[in-house]
């Protein structure tokens, strides 16, 4: 069965019309084609009883046969006579025989042959020895062309009204669907124009009162995380400054203070990087390669070596600066989780419809029932990659490649420590 609305809606209007036509043909047969042939067998069967009325012996005189065959076009021959007319390039009709027996009340058989006109061709059981030919003017050799015609036009305008109804009802739900991708990657398009089917305009409204819902709560989730860094960076910078009037006997206590400072400032920089995601950035073709190469000439630390492989790719539409936030996001894990060197490179996928960048450490790894759940937000590592942060990071990568309509795909190597995957979209989703 086709899983399209398009095909499958074509399957049913072949199916139907294949239905019907085999129905108009069974009804053709039985109620006008049928009684016409009977009909027409029982007025030949009456011509050879006219011929032969009360005729004892099998034998027609030359005379007779003459005359009638001028009045009435039938004519009577002796088999070899009747071989030189075409009765030897005749066509036997078994059915026609056993009604015209039935009919003259004997064993008869008959052929019928086409040339210029249709031919009956008629042994009689009242002269065993005398074919009786009997042109028919009106009648024709079977062509199905017409026919053949008929179903072709009638097929094409049904695949063409199948095409017109499915393309009348997908068109709503193409923009549902290119609607609810943008509202995936966090987009609000404008509501959708209410069309189509009722079905159809009852499913719109219903998104886009979702739509608008989501929008809202988005929007008021920004409102809520901005009020809140702002009420806390108040008085944390009250307290940095307090510390600045700590004597020197305090020095070690005010270490730990900014300390303490510093981390709040990053955690609620992770919580706004988080809600924010770059949503007013707008997907531009840039070259990953270049954008990489950028983030590890930035994240590039002395005491670490970071080797990047650069494979051969296309542009791609990405936001750019919302990429090099994964990027950077990926380094300082590998950093932070291993010691070794990291290796990042940089190649298409065996499909060449993604692009992926791979991050490679030498670190202790991730339990494989921990990889899915280092996703959420809040969530952090066990014992192998360490409880510092807030637990954002991946969350944050994720939810960015997502608006991408890409993948986060994370795994241990065999010869140890972690690979972390990003694979966006040669073609904007």
């Amino acid at each position: 069965m086709p899983r399209s609305a398009f095909g499958q809606t074509i399957l049913l209007i072949g199916v139907l019309l294949l239905i019907n036509q085999a129905v108009s043909l069974i009804s053709i047969m039985i109620y006008i084609v049928q009684p016409n042939s009977d009909q027409v067998e029982q007025l030949l069967a009456k011509q050879i009883r006219v011929m032969f009325i009360e005729v004892e012996e099998p034998a027609v005189s030359t005379k007779m046969v003459k005359a009638f065959q001028k009045e009435t076009g039938i004519g009577v021959y002796l088999e070899k006579d009747a071989m030189q007319e075409g009765l030897d390039g005749a066509i036997y009709r078994e059915m026609s025989s056993r009604n015209m027996s039935a009919l003259l009340g004997g064993p008869a058989e008959v052929r019928f042959t086409q040339s210029d006109e249709f031919l009956f061709w008629i042994r009689p059981p009242q002269a065993p020895d005398l074919w009786v030919k009997i042109p028919l003017n009106s009648l024709e050799e079977a062509n199905y062309t017409p026919l053949i015609i008929v179903l072709m036009i009638l097929g094409g305008l049904s695949v063409i009204g199948g095409w017109l109804f499915v393309r009348q009802l997908n068109r709503p739900l193409r923009a549902l669907q290119s609607a609810a991708h943008q509202v995936g990657r966090g987009e609000f398009p404008e509501p959708l124009r209410e069309r189509g089917t009722t079905e159809i305009v009852a499913v719109t409204q219903a998104f886009n009162h979702m739509s608008k819902g989501i929008k809202q709560l988005e929007e008021d989730r920004n409102l809520l995380m901005a009020g809140i860094s702002h009420d806390l960076r108040t008085p944390l910078t009250r307290i940095r400054l307090a510390t600045e009037m700590m004597s020197h006997e305090d020095e070690f206590l005010k270490e730990g203070i900014e300390g303490d400072i510093d981390d709040m400032n990053t955690i609620i920089d992770q919580f706004i990087d988080y809600i924010r995601q770059d949503g007013k950035d707008k997907a531009e073709p840039a070259d990953v390669n270049v954008l990489v190469s950028e983030v590890v000439n930035a994240e590039s630390i002395n005491e670490r070596i970071i080797t990047f492989t650069a494979g051969t790719l296309p542009e791609i539409p990405i936001r750019y600066v919302a990429i090099k936030r994964v990027m950077a996001n990926l380094i300082e894990n590998a950093v932070r989780y291993s010691e070794g060197d990291i290796l990042i490179s940089t190649g298409l996928d065996a499909s060449k419809q993604f692009v992926e960048i791979t991050v490679d450490d030498s670190g202790p790894g991730i339990p494989e029932a921990d990889i899915d759940r280092l996703f959420q937000p809040f969530v952090q590592g066990d014992k192998a990659r360490g409880a510092e942060g807030s637990g954002l990071g991946l969350a944050i990568i994720k939810r960015i490649v997502d608006t991408h309509g890409g993948q986060v795909l994370l795994s241990n190597r065999e010869q140890g420590g972690l690979s972390a995957k990003v694979r966006l979209p040669v073609t904007r989703i």
